[in-house]
């Protein structure tokens, strides 16, 4: 498995919408996610900074980079780009966080 870290940037007073929408996740999103190989997906707000920190172990990552273009992803994000900073085609502002330590 291949571990990924990233950070995301959720508007201001939008922490509540944003855990409700999530604890409704639709079972198509989950199934996408499973299908292109992703796992153990986490994500953590910081209240203080609205920043929201990811976590994913994936199988492959150039399989991963193709759930972007699923019809189901694209719906997902366009549901989600009210509430979080997104690039123009309403994908999430994301910067990829450097591993430093691990430790089974």
């Amino acid at each position: 498995m291949i571990r990924k870290g990233f950070k995301m940037f959720l508007y201001p007073g939008m922490a509540e919408e944003y855990e409700k929408r999530h604890n409704r996740l639709w079972p198509e999103m989950k199934e996408m996610i499973h299908e292109y190989g992703g796992h153990n997906y986490s994500i953590y707000l910081d209240p203080e900074t609205n920043v929201l920190y990811g976590y994913l172990e994936v199988e492959d990552e150039a399989r991963w980079a193709e759930s972007a273009d699923t019809a189901i992803n694209r719906k997902w994000w366009d549901y989600m780009a009210d509430i979080m900073e997104t690039n123009e085609d309403n994908s999430p502002v994301c910067v990829d966080l450097k591993p430093v330590f691990h430790l089974d």
